[in-house]
């Protein structure tokens, strides 16, 4: 069992956060000495705000490409450097607020469960009553405790664990956390859900452009990661990105060929998305028992098949053209 915040190390990432990156230094500093805010271009003071705070700041070089994944390895980098005694790394998005007993609650369990790599508590939306978006975030983030496949941008994960796969792939713009996630798992680690309150996010979704571009991001993210790891075997993404294709094109242009070529009555196979629809309520509800929420959630997860789609041809065309991966920013 491990009392010593000098075992506990954090790792703050952002860029142009404001008053957020403020209200996240200041929840962090109050728990635990050893942090390093990753800062990626900013031009809101966010450097000079954590700098007067005592806090080690990397500054990203923006003449190579970014991505979170980066960012968060260059903070694990230096703050193992400066730091030789911690062994467990708790990384936070800018844009969040730690919860109180959350460090010390997670190291606990890392110690007593050496087999564990890491470990996330609950990210709870800050507004989920202000936006319709807002709101979506909070339920995607309500999920089961217990093991589990991967995580969120908010985990803590120990040292070794972290080394033994290289940390993030750098490449990866979206997703990197449960790609990172499956690499571990590979490695016979385990990746668990506490019942305890993490973190607060702020999201600041207002509208539904950046709820879409959202989406969007996603689809690239499921395609990047299936091409990563499609010669494994596994069928990494695969699920994901065919449900994409599936509803968002081979479906809905097969129906309508169909009703075309042959009957119109073959226009009502499109009430399947009805009943996808339906199928997701309950199976929301089952795991929150709201009618309205479910609903909601539901809505919004059938038409997020075509923004997750554009993202996966955004994702062809970047790969056949050799382009590279730039981030793809909601906000």
């Amino acid at each position: 069992m491990t009392n010593s915040t000098n075992e506990i190390g954090v790792v703050v990432i952002g860029r142009n956060e404001g008053e957020r990156l403020k209200r996240c230094l200041q929840s962090v500093i109050s728990q635990v000495e050893c942090i390093v805010y990753v800062d990626s271009g900013s031009s809101d003071g966010s450097v000079e705000y954590a700098e007067s705070l005592k806090v080690d700041v990397v500054r990203l070089d923006m003449k190579i490409p970014f991505s979170a994944g980066r960012a968060r390895n260059e903070g694990f980098q230096r703050l193992s450097e400066n730091n030789k005694t911690v062994k467990y790394f708790q990384f936070i998005d800018g844009d969040c607020d730690m919860c109180g007993g959350w460090l010390s609650f997670a190291s606990v369990y890392l110690e007593n469960n050496k087999y564990c790599a890491v470990v996330a508590g609950r990210r709870c939306e800050k507004f989920p009553k202000s936006t319709v978006y807002n709101l979506l975030c909070d339920i995607e983030w309500n999920t089961p405790v217990g093991e589990t496949e991967s995580c969120g941008g908010d985990f803590m994960i120990r040292k070794e664990a972290f080394r033994q796969v290289n940390g993030f792939n750098p490449a990866v713009i979206a997703g990197e956390e449960p790609e990172m996630c499956y690499r571990l798992r590979k490695k016979n680690w385990l990746i668990v859900r506490l019942n305890h309150s993490m973190t607060l996010h702020d999201a600041a979704i207002t509208r539904f452009s950046q709820w879409w571009t959202r989406a969007v991001r996603s689809g690239h993210a499921y395609a990047h990661e299936y091409a990563l790891h499609a010669h494994d075997g596994q069928g990494y993404c695969f699920k994901e990105s065919a449900k994409s294709w599936f509803w968002a094109l081979v479906f809905p242009m097969a129906v309508f060929v169909l009703g075309l070529t042959f009957h119109v009555i073959f226009f009502w196979l499109y009430m399947a998305y009805f009943i996808q629809f339906a199928k997701i309520s309950l199976n929301t509800f089952r795991r929150l028992g709201n009618v309205k929420h479910s609903m909601v959630y539901s809505i919004f997860t059938v038409i997020a098949k075509w923004p997750q789609f554009i993202g996966q041809l955004i994702f062809l065309k970047r790969k056949m053209s050799q382009s590279g991966f730039s981030i793809i920013e909601y906000n």
